[in-house]
């Protein structure tokens, strides 16, 4: 029998839309839906096997019903078969209701008296379509003029802030879901309050065990000073805090607790405790060296100047 698309249209044109359909209802996240749900692979599988099997069983069914048809119904079958879609009894049917045009031999009915030339104006009606649509638009500027302009619903100015709010959120989405590529060569130092307070939290949870709430230092070193067994500054900190201290007896790794931007609070926190001098720090490591910011100046260094109360003055 005659059908408009062929099989090898129909099939992948159908599986094309159900598979559309499963990916845009389905929330699978950043991967396909037929990826990360196995699922839904089978199901595709199964749905396309019975596209399949229809087809062949349809196509079967034609060629046996076509042999029992006497020579003149397939006579008629390749007759009807012969006319293009464009000529078809649905396809005229369908221009009728839309257009609602006469015939050639009814122009008479809806010819006007008025001749240019010989040209002659015919009175036919607007199309239905256009005509709804017209009232459709008038319906619709009553509804936006009574909602908008007579019961004050939000304006442009409160649809843009909302839009806004909405985008904000979204924004936000992304960041938390986003991978943290903070790393040793990105890092730089925080000062603002909200990530002070942030690594100060963590600094609480984390590092008070060794290294005292103020940073003063018990079992760990203090912080407070300007003396640093691993290096001093945002990035050697951030690297000392993630990678660990010192090999058998130093702090241990935090990198797969905290991650990385977190890491980088908790540092820029640490280096806000210099200079606090908390009561009872704990004395300067010996293998702990004077740290000098590039470009600063350098401070005197206390174990260098220090005096060593084993020696006699002499008189």
């Amino acid at each position: 029998m005659k059908k408009l698309f062929p099989s090898y249209v129909r099939v992948p044109v159908i599986f094309a839309m159900v598979f559309a359909a499963l990916e845009y209802f389905i929330d699978s996240g950043d991967r396909p839906a037929f990826i990360k749900y196995p699922m839904v692979m089978l199901f595709l599988g199964v749905f396309l096997f019975l596209l399949v099997a229809i087809e062949i069983v349809t196509s079967a069914v034609d060629k046996v019903t076509y042999h029992m048809l006497t020579d003149e119904q397939k006579q008629k079958l390749a007759d009807a078969q012969s006319v293009s879609f464009s000529e078809s009894p649905f396809m005229k049917n369908l221009m009728k209701k839309l257009t609602r045009s006469k015939e050639v031999e009814q122009e008479a009915d809806v010819m006007l008296d008025h001749d240019y030339d010989g040209i002659k104006e015919l009175d036919n009606v607007l199309p239905p379509w256009w005509v709804n649509l017209f009232y459709a638009t008038i319906i619709f500027g009553v509804i936006y003029l009574l909602r908008f302009h007579m019961f004050g619903d939000y304006n442009q100015a409160q649809e843009y802030l909302a839009e806004v709010e909405t985008a904000k959120i979204e924004i936000e989405k992304n960041k938390s879901d986003a991978p943290d590529e903070m790393n040793v060569d990105k890092v730089t130092l925080l000062t603002d309050a909200e990530s002070l307070a942030k690594g100060k939290e963590i600094f609480t949870n984390a590092c008070v065990a060794c290294h005292k709430a103020d940073g003063g230092g018990q079992i760990g070193p203090n912080l407070t000073d300007e003396y640093w067994i691993n290096g001093g500054g945002i990035k050697n900190v951030f690297k000392t805090i993630s990678e660990g201290g010192r090999e058998g007896k130093g702090m241990v790794p935090w990198k797969s607790n905290i991650k990385p931007s977190d890491i980088q609070k908790v540092a820029s926190y640490v280096l806000s405790l210099q200079g606090s001098k908390p009561a009872g720090a704990k004395p300067v490591e010996p293998e702990a060296k004077l740290w000098v910011e590039e470009g600063a100046a350098a401070p005197v260094d206390a174990k260098a100047t220090a005096t060593d109360s084993t020696k006699v003055v002499a008189k």
